[in-house]
């Protein structure tokens, strides 16, 4: 049998670190984290909910970041001490040693591989929190019943992170399922991971509501868009934009389905409409449409000047086909990416939110692709 050359792979370990540390620089986040303590300890800090918790969460943030880089260099170090326990004799307890310095190494791979991810998000707006936006495609009601998979897919990936959600706007569909569903995850960098999850998703199962039991093939669409800040200064001059106020629909609570609380926007010069309805008040609905609106139209100023780019350099063929993923529950159970060829077997994990596997391949795939 093989045996690992522990030597070579401590010194591939440090030297991936290396370029870690070089591009996340652990001395500006010292620097970082200075600054945001210190208005984190400011007495008034708390007279502004929002903005004291963009502070504490960004403070939070910078903090694991400097801790994971500082403890990887000791795992490092850790493993080499190990090795060298190991192999100073040759009994049982040594072999022991080797079998755990063996198992140490692959999960100090696993999570070196998770920091060396983040360096590749250097997008414009891969740092900004996320706005996914879900909707039911062709298939009927099996369609609605996976785009609602698909939400809570996503949404549970954000909870095994520590990652805040809120879900802004639901249309559910009559039998079952979802229409469409737009939500944030308010974390750092969530854009930036989730932006490689869009696209056309594709479920093919035996049906539950085919009362023969058939196959059925549906499809759902994801939207990813950055959050934007109050310093991005979107201007959307009134005379663009058509206001209607309806009725929540759909469960909920006391004030749902009782006043026009709920808002649509429509941005007449593009086309582009957003619902919202989860807010109590008309007010918190339309302010809450008007940040997603502003992020579309940002994402749309940016995807014209890149057609654009394309254009000019004489290509115009589309980059994405239009299915990325398929999840196959019948005949056999798959999970597989069709860009990246990263597949798993257990799709009950994948649909409750275990997809950390599928955004690093899609970040590294993406990353590996020739710049535009």
């Amino acid at each position: 049998m093989a045996t690992t050359d522990f030597a070579s792979e401590i010194i591939a370990l440090r030297g991936t670190l290396a370029t870690i540390s070089a591009v996340s620089d652990p001395e500006a986040l010292r620097v970082r984290i200075s600054e945001l303590s210190e208005q984190a300890s400011a007495p008034d800090l708390w007279d502004d909910t929002d903005a004291a918790q963009k502070v504490t969460t960004a403070l939070s943030q910078a903090q694991t970041e400097l801790d994971r880089l500082n403890a990887m260099g000791s795992r490092i170090d850790d493993l080499e001490v190990l090795v060298e326990m190991a192999t100073e004799g040759d009994g049982a307890d040594d072999a022991d040693t080797l079998a755990e310095a063996e198992s140490e190494l692959a999960g100090i791979r696993k999570d070196l591989g998770e920091l060396e991810v983040k360096t590749l998000l250097s997008g414009e707006w891969d740092s900004r929190e996320a706005v996914v936006t879900i909707r039911a495609g062709a298939g009927g009601v099996d369609a609605a019943d996976f785009a609602e998979m698909l939400m809570r897919m996503y949404l549970r990936w954000a909870e095994r992170h520590g990652y805040p959600t809120a879900v802004l706007d639901t249309s559910y569909a009559e039998e079952a399922g979802l229409k469409s569903a737009t939500f944030e995850i308010k974390a750092p960098y969530a854009f930036g991971n989730l932006s490689v999850e869009a696209g056309t998703h594709r479920l093919v199962r035996i049906s539950p509501f085919d009362n023969q039991g058939r196959r059925q093939t549906s499809f759902a669409a994801v939207e990813v868009i950055p959050l934007i800040e109050q310093t991005d200064h979107v201007d959307i001059p009134d005379n663009e934009i058509r206001v209607d106020v309806f009725r929540s629909s759909g469960p909920g609570g006391q004030s749902v389905n009782t006043t026009d609380s709920a808002v649509r926007l429509t941005h007449i010069p593009t086309g582009i409409v957003v619902s919202m309805q989860n807010e109590k008040s008309q007010i918190q609905n339309r302010a809450a449409a008007m940040r997603v609106l502003q992020s579309r139209l940002l994402l749309e100023r940016q995807a014209q000047e890149k057609a654009m780019k394309k254009e000019m350099a004489g290509d115009v063929k589309a980059s994405w086909g239009d299915q990325m993923r398929s999840y196959v529950l019948q005949p056999y159970q798959m999970v597989k990416d069709l860009r990246t060829e990263h597949e798993v077997g257990n799709t009950g994990a994948v649909f409750d939110g275990e997809i950390d596997d599928f955004i690093e391949a899609g970040i590294r795939w993406r990353r590996s692709k020739p710049t535009d």
